[in-house]
């Protein structure tokens, strides 16, 4: 995987970010994860930004060995459409090429809501006056209800706040959590950066049901009402790339 530069994580809180997107891909061994993470970086540093209205793409590597996050910032999602009907498969194509048999799962249409972060302003944005740690892992929670409802999402992601701030004992080595409401009302995709993936390791055995003391608080959260299931995945950056400057 490229490893030769430092990488900087995106912000998740970032301005002007109105569709932000959570695709997933199942490349099925390490070794093809690897040829699919380069396959990625030649297609988007050999080729033109695609499109202003992009402002950050990124790439993920499961620690399962085998899967793939996609995290792309975009202004809007006309956005979004613009480059699926006109750029994506020309890219998607090329890189089948390279490693054939990719199985793309999931995509997640999202906005964001709000996040929670422990280090030194509200959100873990590095907004306020502290400084954005850089994460060593990123973990995502993909919340699921059984219907649509915004309300019940944002209702949710504040119980999750209102646990953080009563936890008497805050999990060591979390940096911050940025929590994204899908379009069609159904989930909640938490995008968690951690100093390393043993620290979030060690805070779900600390914990015992999950990250986070036995509180009411945190029981409310993993017990609310029409939550179907909580998948959680870890991931390290492998590549990204932003908009440059000039494109707006």
């Amino acid at each position: 995987m490229p490893g030769t530069r430092p990488l900087t994580h995106p912000d998740p809180a970032r301005p002007g970010v109105g569709a932000p997107f959570f695709s997933f891909w199942d490349v099925g061994t390490p070794e093809r994860q690897r040829a699919a993470v380069a396959a990625i970086e030649a297609v988007w540093t050999g080729r033109p930004w695609p499109l202003p209205g992009l402002l950050s793409y990124s790439v993920y590597a499961g620690t399962d060995g085998r899967t793939l996050l996609h995290y792309s910032q975009w202004a809007d999602e006309r956005a979004y459409e613009d480059f699926v009907r006109d750029r994506r498969a020309h890219r998607n194509d090329e890189i089948d090429r390279a490693v054939p048999g990719i199985e793309r799962l999931d995509l997640v249409r999202t906005r964001y809501y709000r996040g929670f972060g422990t280090a030194g302003d509200a959100d873990g944005s590095g907004h306020g006056h502290g400084e954005r740690p850089e994460p060593g892992c990123v973990v995502i929670v993909d919340v699921t209800f059984d219907g649509p409802d915004e309300a019940r999402q944002r209702a949710w992601v504040d119980a999750v706040g209102e646990a953080l701030a009563t936890d008497p004992a805050p999990p060591a080595g979390g940096i911050s959590g940025h929590f994204h409401l899908s379009t069609d009302g159904t989930r909640v995709v938490n995008y968690a950066e951690w100093v390393s993936e043993r620290a979030h390791l060690d805070a779900l055995a600390a914990a015992g049901e999950g990250v986070g003391s036995p509180t009411p608080q945190w029981h409310r959260v993993r017990n609310f009402p029409g939550l179907v299931r909580s998948d959680v995945r870890r991931y390290r950056l492998a590549f990204t790339a932003e908009r440059p400057a000039g494109r707006e």
